[in-house]
């Protein structure tokens, strides 16, 4: 089936697609070790869509270290796009609400910047379409809290300045999160391990012995998680058992899932009178921790909890942002 418009999320670690349709792709990308393959990387992307005539896009990228600013990493990015684009036209999405055409992103950079969460919230607000509503999508390394209020985003902050000093944003995954980010008591202060081997450990997210993008640069398994983990202790796997080894990843877990309770139940009640909480949509790559952090946080409540993954599947949900710029862009056309 021919694709018109194609949503893009790009991403300091991932590059993003997906159609309207349910088509979706993602592709790792470390951004900030290869700005100027971004637009190879994209016409690579694209191409595998045939049919597009549209370019919906969202980013974070801009936030790479690569650039010296934001407003810098927005232009790098949207020309980018438009290298891409062969020659059609490209939107993107703002935190007003709106998609603005290229040369007015570049002007309204700090509406652009960082604006996926608030794309996939105006999307997911159709779930939660009465009353008050919270979006918890934990991602690989960050996680989003949005309140909704009928549907439409209820937020304070729009920057990820302002949204990490209201807890809206905490820079904490479950997969890119040092543990040590996590876990500061009596543990080595070096990236030795990340959320990603916790939950390898704990069987929460699958073993991927091709994956080496660790700390370590070995493989993505149980046990090479474990020896990463051993370290942080300092120690190894002649040094600690198992078992010892296993507590500490429950022990990381427990505390990182106990940060995101008080940001989550501080988002939502630090207002003066938050509307009657009725439904929490949870998504991202850590959508299982999402749900256990909603069901600590808001034991009071009958709010309903609405999974993307199983509204639009694993791999749609997966590319949840760039998903939300296709349909928000293809229902703006019609």
């Amino acid at each position: 089936m021919a694709t018109s418009i194609l949503g893009l999320d790009i991403g300091g670690a991932n590059l993003k697609a997906a159609t309207a349709n349910g088509r979706a792709v993602s592709v790792p990308f470390p951004l900030w070790k290869q700005p100027d393959r971004l637009p190879t990387a994209l016409v690579e992307l694209v191409s595998q869509f045939p049919g597009t005539d549209e370019l919906a896009v969202t980013m974070t990228g801009e936030l790479c270290d690569c650039f010296e600013t934001k407003r810098d990493g927005v232009h790098a990015i949207i020309a980018a796009v438009r290298r891409a684009s062969g020659g059609h036209p490209v939107r993107v999405w703002s935190t007003d609400g709106v998609f603005l055409n290229s040369e007015e992103a570049k002007q309204n950079h700090m509406k652009v910047a960082a604006a996926n969460w608030h794309a996939l919230a105006t999307f997911a607000g159709r779930f939660a379409p009465d009353y008050g509503g919270l979006l918890l999508d934990i991602g690989s390394t960050t996680t989003d809290i949005i309140p909704l209020n009928h549907g439409v985003p209820s937020t304070y902050g729009t920057t990820d300045w302002d949204r990490l000093q209201t807890r809206e944003l905490v820079y904490a995954g479950v997969r890119r999160t040092p543990v040590c980010a996590v876990w500061t008591d009596r543990v080595c202060a070096e990236l030795f391990a990340t959320t990603q081997d916790v939950y390898t450990i704990l069987g929460q997210l699958p073993e991927e012995p091709e994956n080496r993008d660790t700390a370590d640069n070995r493989p993505l398994t149980v046990e090479y998680s474990l020896a990463r983990l051993a370290r942080m202790l300092g120690g190894d796997r002649e040094a600690l058992n198992d078992d010892q080894i296993i507590h500490f990843a429950t022990r990381i877990h427990s505390r990182l899932k106990q940060q995101l309770v008080e940001s989550t139940r501080a988002v939502y009640y630090d207002t003066q009178s938050p509307p009657e909480l009725r439904t929490v949509i949870v998504s991202g790559a850590g959508e299982f921790l999402a749900r256990l952090v909603a069901a600590t946080a808001f034991p009071e409540t009958a709010a309903q909890t609405i999974s993307l993954n199983d509204k639009l599947g694993p791999t749609v949900s997966a590319c949840a942002p760039a998903y939300a710029v296709a349909v928000l862009a293809t229902e703006h056309r019609s």
